[in-house]
């Protein structure tokens, strides 16, 4: 028996952009779109969070102080100096930010990527080996039961990374940070920037976007397979009395 990989090779490709007008081929190429916003708005992603400092019994403000994060947010590997309210003014003590939420963010950037190379080999069998997509039932099955596992790591990765980015902005928040160290408890803190998080409030939307493309996709490929062709045949095909 010919392996999956001959076949490929020896039926030749032919591009043809016709299903590309079939729901099949045009969610499929939706799904590739999506895949790439969700992992590339995630991943490389850096930000800084920034307040201010008054030491009690002094009338200036010592200079602002930046914590920047970045990409995969384990946050305890990010270290930022705080000035001393001392008279000289010229120490400082190293803090870390806390939380370490890089298991959610990688694991969804991680299905972003599966996601993508699974779409970019099956849009070249849409449009190159349509023929030997629909030769037998084999293809269509699998690829249901594969878009179907996708569907199941889109929901569990989006909502993980989901909880993973609420726990990063409180973690990041001017507030939460002027709210737990020593120094600003015996002197005024004041918070400053609050990290820009558009990017990756985007990253979580695309992550349900394509929760929504790959399991409304399974419909279209079901109808590719046996089990919803022979559901729609006749239960008697053969048109005469039924044998007693």
């Amino acid at each position: 028996m010919e392996s999956v990989a001959q076949k490929v090779m020896l039926s030749g490709f032919a591009l043809d952009l016709g299903p590309l007008k079939e729901p099949l081929a045009f969610i499929r190429l939706l799904e590739w779109v999506f895949s790439i916003f969700a992992f590339a708005t995630t991943a490389g992603y850096s930000g800084t969070t920034s307040f201010n400092i008054q030491c009690a019994g002094s009338s200036s403000s010592l200079p602002e102080v930046h914590a920047e994060f970045n990409y995969p947010f384990r946050l305890p590997d990010h270290a930022f100096d705080v000035p001393d309210c001392k008279p000289n003014g010229t120490t400082t003590s190293t803090f870390y930010l806390t939380g370490d939420h890089a298991s959610s963010a990688q694991f969804f950037v991680c299905v972003g990527v599966l996601a993508f190379i699974y779409c970019t080999a099956t849009i070249v069998l849409y449009l190159g080996y349509q023929h030997l997509y629909r030769e037998t039932s084999r293809g269509p099955t699998v690829d249901l039961l594969l878009t179907a596992a996708f569907a199941f790591l889109w929901l569990t990765s989006s909502s993980a990374w989901a909880k993973g980015l609420t726990d990063v902005k409180y973690a990041t928040s001017p507030d939460t940070l002027v709210s737990v160290l020593d120094i600003c408890k015996g002197n005024t803190c004041t918070p400053g920037a609050v990290p820009h998080m558009g990017r990756l409030n985007a990253s979580v939307i695309f992550g349900f976007l394509n929760l929504i493309l790959w399991g409304g996709n399974c419909w279209f490929i079901y109808k590719e397979t046996p089990f919803h062709k022979t559901s729609n045949q006749p239960a008697d095909t053969e048109g005469g009395p039924r044998p007693m």
